[in-house]
């Protein structure tokens, strides 16, 4: 109880919170994005089971996070995979159609929003665990905390793409935005990135026009097919 008379306490809460509320804004795409194709009450379950499980990865993996991004190759592997994820969630991915698209969609949906966490996390949680200065309750907290921001963030989403499906194709570019960061980040990367500071954005812009020009080449590959069908 004596911590939560510590003023320290309270404030390194709110830091939390604030961080979480700042570098959450692409989780709540990524989730949106990987939810929005799924009926409404499985929408509802995807982003809480989704936002939930991400918070609960996010708190493990601040432990091991500094040691992770020592490792060589496993940023590169983990931009690549953001890639592939923004490519799948713009074209849709293989959905399923009719009494199939149920529990499989939602299922793979949560897997789609817990990959892309674990890795757009791993810069982020550096940063809550430096505020949160060791304090476990702090930082599990600060996160649980976070869970209702992310789904409000997720649900508003949503409801913005079926309005306006532009913001679908600029989600995709934001994950592949930070898949191409997120590759010259790589410790293996890390000198010749410092070098030359350029490198981090052409990768970043790299990344983004990837995803999205792929992703509406294939869309518009498909289109065609249905069209001579």
């Amino acid at each position: 109880m004596d911590m939560l008379n510590n003023a320290d306490f309270w404030i390194g809460l709110v830091k939390i919170v604030w961080i979480n509320i700042i570098l959450s804004g692409d989780n709540a795409v990524v989730i949106a994005l990987a939810a929005r194709s799924l009926p409404p009450e499985q929408q509802k379950k995807a982003i809480m089971f989704g936002s939930g499980a991400a918070v609960v990865l996010r708190i493990v993996l601040t432990v091991v996070a500094a040691k992770l991004l020592e490792l060589s190759f496993l940023q590169v592997i983990g931009g690549c995979l953001l890639l592939w994820i923004g490519y799948q969630l713009l074209t849709g991915g293989d959905e399923e159609e009719g009494e199939s698209k149920g529990t499989g969609s939602m299922v793979a949906a949560i897997r789609t929003i817990l990959i892309a966490d674990l890795v757009m996390s791993l810069d982020n949680v550096i940063a809550v665990a430096a505020t949160a200065q060791g304090n476990m309750v702090l930082l599990i907290l600060g996160l649980a905390i976070s869970i209702p921001l992310v789904i409000f963030g997720s649900t508003l989403m949503i409801k913005l793409m079926e309005r306006f499906p532009v913001i679908i194709t600029l989600g995709a570019a934001l994950i592949g935005w930070v898949g191409g960061e997120t590759i010259v980040n790589d410790n293996l990367l890390h000198g010749y990135t410092m070098a030359h500071p350029w490198l981090h954005y052409v990768a970043a812009a790299a990344g983004a026009v990837l995803v999205v020009g792929l992703g509406k080449f294939m869309q518009a590959r498909g289109a065609k097919q249905e069209a001579a069908a």
